[in-house]
């Protein structure tokens, strides 16, 4: 479950889940519908994204950071997001199949230009009872 909050003139968006591997996928969702109306996105084609970080924040950051990357290179809006995050010594490895569809401005409604993913605020926190949490702010 992700929600939307206000940020100066930026916007966050949090995360709540039950597992780190649900915490990364509902934050892809998360900042997906920022750009468009999930509802409307196909799973019609395939992308697969690896990634590693020495730190679980920075991890997050750089998951956001090639979505939005995808949706700027390719105009890829992401909508399925079947993520794996591992951690082997002081290493995370993030390994995710990423399902959606090229923009269409006949069928997608974009909404706001997200320019940015920020390290201001950025926070990842595992709650005493297991879930996980986290924040991070987008530059609009």
């Amino acid at each position: 479950m992700y929600e939307v909050f206000e940020h100066t003139a930026d916007l966050g968006i949090r995360v709540r889940a039950s597992s780190l591997n649900e915490l990364f996928a509902d934050a892809g969702r998360g900042l997906i519908a920022q750009l468009a109306n999930l509802a409307r996105v196909q799973p019609v084609s395939k992308r697969t994204i690896t990634l590693q970080n020495e730190s679980l924040e920075y991890l997050f950051f750089d998951w956001l950071t090639e979505l939005l990357y995808a949706f700027e290179e390719s105009r890829l809006l992401l909508c399925e997001f079947d993520v794996q995050v591992e951690q082997s010594g002081e290493t995370f490895t993030l390994s995710a199949i990423c399902r959606g569809e090229a923009a269409d401005e006949t069928r997608h409604e974009l909404d706001h230009e997200v320019k940015a993913i920020t390290y201001h605020d950025l926070l990842i926190e595992q709650a005493d009872d297991g879930s996980w949490l986290a924040e991070v702010i987008v530059d609009i």
